[in-house]
């Protein structure tokens, strides 16, 4: 009925992409939920886990701010 109302007021085409955005909204909402879902099975204490993601992400963001170590190790061969 919505897509009806909206085709006799846009024309079809914008009715069709109206319907198109409804579906990918809806569609990406459920996957969202199951990823949820699935992340939290099996996981008592869902918020400790996401705090140790995070500080693990942004500690692997500072390593890659800070560049190479200066005076690194260095490799021979003989």
């Amino acid at each position: 009925m919505k897509a009806v109302t909206i085709a006799l007021r846009f024309g079809y085409k914008q009715a069709f992409f109206s319907v198109a955005e409804e579906k990918r909204a809806k569609l990406a909402e459920a996957a969202e939920r199951r990823q949820k879902e699935a992340a939290s099975r099996g996981i008592l204490d869902i918020q400790s886990v996401e705090a140790k993601r995070k500080k693990r992400e942004q500690l692997e963001k500072q390593m890659e701010a800070s560049g190479p170590p200066a005076g690194g190790l260095r490799w021979t061969v003989s």
